[in-house]
């Protein structure tokens, strides 16, 4: 049965957090300026811990339960973390293919925009192709790890604490739900042009529909491990790597192409969970004992 108190709470402590600390900038800066630029970039990183703030929170005094009961201590199978690594490049770069096979984006091999903005700002001693190389590089490996630190504070709140909360309605609607909340909770800094420059108000509705895919993979690594790390892992994996076919595709209508948050970009995450599907890796199933009884039951 699901708490509907511990989850109404969980849900105005995360909200009202992050939301504040979203529009924060606004109070700071004028938007497009460096200084809204900075703060922004500060206060909306905070704001990703303000799910796992709020699941440590009703853990404790509402739920009435230790903090081991989120499972920080705990790793499950090792080998889906090669998945959870892996996942979201695969998928980052099918969608910046596609953008590109489809004809949404014009391929820019010669960094035609990095290297007029290298121009302006000083003259490096390195190769753009060097630059861009380093940058892959670094998306690949040490971004995952640097970016988890903060996914993990989004995913301790989203799958280790709400969407096994929501699991006595059924895997698939908490998968869902969770997404949809999830989706939902982006609204103020969707409607500031992030992800989606110059599409405010459809941006929120891609925006909650990209959170229920892509949602539905990383309670996937969840249910697999039944810890939040590994969740935590594919969405710093994400968020290093994201934008990397803008750098090979400059100037594509976000809306259409060129990331994950796009509509080519639903195209590989569908796929993907199709054949999660298909290959009965969906619904996970087995798992059930590992959960905390009072929340699963």
């Amino acid at each position: 049965m699901v708490n509907r108190k511990s989850l109404i709470v969980y849900l105005v402590i995360s909200f009202c957090a992050a939301w504040l600390l979203f529009i924060l900038p606004l109070a700071i800066a004028v938007p497009g300026s460096s200084r809204y630029q900075v703060s922004a970039l500060i206060c909306w990183a905070v704001a990703m811990w303000a799910p796992g703030l709020a699941a440590l929170i009703v853990t404790k005094f509402s739920d009435k339960k230790p903090l081991i009961a989120l499972n920080l201590n705990h790793l499950g199978d090792k080998k889906t973390y090669l998945w959870a690594w892996l996942i979201p490049i695969a998928l980052a770069i099918s969608a910046g293919f596609l953008t590109w096979a489809l004809g949404v984006g014009i391929l820019d091999l010669e960094f035609t925009q990095i290297r007029e903005a290298m121009a302006e700002s000083s003259e490096l001693p390195f190769p753009t192709w060097l630059i861009i190389a380093l940058q892959v590089l670094i998306a690949f490996t040490i971004g995952p790890l640097f970016n988890t630190v903060f996914g993990l504070g989004e995913e301790l709140g989203w799958r280790g604490y709400l969407l096994p909360s929501l699991l006595p309605i059924g895997q698939w609607r908490a998968m869902i739900l969770s997404g949809l909340i999830w989706g939902i909770w982006h609204i103020p800094v969707i409607l500031q042009g992030h992800n989606y420059p110059g599409y405010p108000i459809p941006g929120v509705f891609m925006m909650i529909i990209f959170c229920v895919l892509f949602g539905i993979i990383l309670s996937w690594l969840y249910l697999r491990t039944i810890s939040p790390w590994a969740p935590a892992l594919a969405h710093g994996s994400l968020n290093a790597v994201a934008g990397l076919p803008l750098l090979f595709m400059p100037g594509v209508n976000m809306i259409l192409g060129g990331t994950l948050t796009s509509l080519i970009g639903w195209i590989p995450m569908v796929a993907f969970i199709s054949w999660l599907i298909l290959t009965k890796r969906l619904p996970v199933l087995g798992k059930e004992s590992n959960f905390p009884s009072a929340r699963w039951r």
